[in-house]
């Protein structure tokens, strides 16, 4: 089974996310709007008892973090995605480190962009145009996050929430 890691942000960027989702993202019903922490990776029952084991010494070394969303940005010309740049602070980099430790199979091959992705899978014309009007609208987002969530796909390809981990940097 597929299982990845994120966290979501407040009723409010998802509201907002959703606004341009719904029309640009063919993702958008199989899963809320979301900052991935860790991509995709297959386990099975036992393994994922142990992840979640782990997750729960994570959520004990790491402390809530700020997302601070600055802009709209592209991973043009790589994809056509469109996405809310999250300003990477030493929080969210410690978090994703702790996720691709050994134990995790290592830090994944590209490098890690902090995002919440609007718009993908568009076509080069779509992609520039609408880049183009949502640079311009820009976006100025900040709160605190004090939880990840691990997931799981379904059958029909939507996620769902295995379990939630609060962040509380208790054990450092």
């Amino acid at each position: 089974m597929n299982y990845g890691v994120a966290a979501f942000p407040s009723k409010k960027l998802q509201d907002l996310a959703n606004s341009y989702r719904k029309r640009y993202d063919p993702h958008y019903e199989l899963i809320t709007p979301h900052m991935t922490l860790k991509g995709p990776f297959e386990a099975d029952a036992s393994t994922i008892k142990d992840v979640a084991a782990e997750m729960q010494n994570i959520a004990k070394r790491q402390k809530p973090f700020k997302l601070h969303a600055t802009r709209v940005s592209t991973f043009s010309p790589v994809t056509n995605t469109l996405y809310f740049k999250v300003e990477p602070n030493a929080e969210i980099a410690a978090l994703h480190e702790d996720l691709h430790s050994d134990f995790f199979g290592g830090m994944p091959k590209h490098s890690f962009v902090p995002h919440i992705t609007i718009g993908q899978k568009l076509s080069d014309t779509e992609h520039a145009d609408v880049f183009a009007q949502l640079k311009m609208a820009g976006i100025d987002h900040e709160e605190v996050i004090d939880r990840m969530h691990l997931l799981y796909q379904l059958e029909d390809g939507s996620w769902t929430v295995y379990e939630t981990f609060r962040l509380t940097g208790d054990d450092q």
